[in-house]
This record gives structure tokens, sequence and C-alpha cells, in this order.
């Protein structure tokens, strides 16, 4: 249970807002890295720390794109495929990425590393093709760069390299 796990990270997030319940999304995140997804479980959980009903931690997981409510894989690549980035080649991109990945759109490769979905609009036209990946933006993408990007993620998760930790970062944003 993150309750346990995370008591003190939990109680420094829910210090950081005048109302207990605004913790919801940082602890949300906090849910979804423990899991890799939203779980029911997760969601009753977030629901039991902050005193929700489990129905208001659904009807945000839901609403928010970066909650996942089935598994995915460590790296989350959405593409921007809307009319703008398809006009840049975004529908190519995207068939390109699933093959090299041997996967297909809204599906995780065999190792769990990677899922790819398809998103409308992440505001960086001009520099399709591009996706983001776990937050960060990859712009003017191309066959080339695709490549360099998931031998420096497989690397990255080999070697999970010294850097903030998940709950390092969740606690950062609630400040």
């Amino acid at each position: 249970m993150i309750a346990e796990k995370y008591a003190e990270e939990i109680k420094g997030i829910i210090a950081r807002f005048p109302n207990k319940k605004s913790a919801v999304l940082p602890l949300m995140h906090l849910a979804q890295h423990e899991y890799g997804y939203m779980s029911q479980e997760a969601m009753r959980e977030v629901a039991e720390i902050l005193d929700l009903d489990p129905t208001q931690v659904l009807s945000l997981s839901g609403f928010y794109s970066l909650y996942y409510e089935e598994p995915v894989g460590k790296y989350v690549m959405e593409i921007c495929n809307d009319l703008a980035c398809a006009l840049r080649g975004a529908d190519q991109f995207v068939d390109m990425a699933c093959r090299k990945l041997d996967t297909t759109v809204d599906a995780t490769t065999e190792d769990g590393l990677f899922t790819i979905k398809t998103v409308m609009c992440l505001g960086a036209c001009d520099r399709a093709p591009m996706l983001q990946c776990n937050l960060k933006f990859e712009e003017n993408l191309d066959e080339g760069k695709f490549d360099q990007l998931l031998a420096r993620l497989r690397e990255e998760a080999v070697s999970e390299q010294k850097s903030p930790s998940i709950v390092e970062k969740i606690v950062a944003y609630a400040k």
C-alpha cells in the first residue's frame, strides 16, 4: 500500500495544500508510479488517504490523459497525429515506430518498455513529427533520431541513471 510505503512523502505532499483533498493529482502520480497504472486498487488507496469517494478519483483518472487505467510500458510515447502533424508525416512516423518496436498503437512491447499512443495536439506542430515520452518532447523526428531515442531509453532502463526518483519529482511538483 502506498500509504505505508510512502507515508512521509504523502504527509509532505498533503502539507503543501490548504485543503487535503487538493493533493489528489500528486498522489495519483505516486500511485501510478507504484502500480504502473491507475488500477482500481490505486484509486481506492488515493481516495482513502484523502477521504474522497473512489468515484472522484476515477473521474480524474478518466479525464486526464496522463493517468493510465490499464498497464503501460516504462516509456509511454505519445505521438501527435493531429492534422498539422499528419501533414508533416506523423502517420508514417507512427507506422515506422510501431514497426521498429514490433507493436501497435495502444499496445506495449513484449519487454514492457514501450507503449505507443496517438494523441491530438501536443502544441509543437512546426516541429513534427514529434512525440512526448514521459512528459519530455522529442521533436523533428525521423527514423535515425527515433533509433537514437530508443537506444538512449533502453540504456537508461538498464542503467537506471542517477536522477531524482519519481517520488522526489512528485514531491517537487507539489511544492
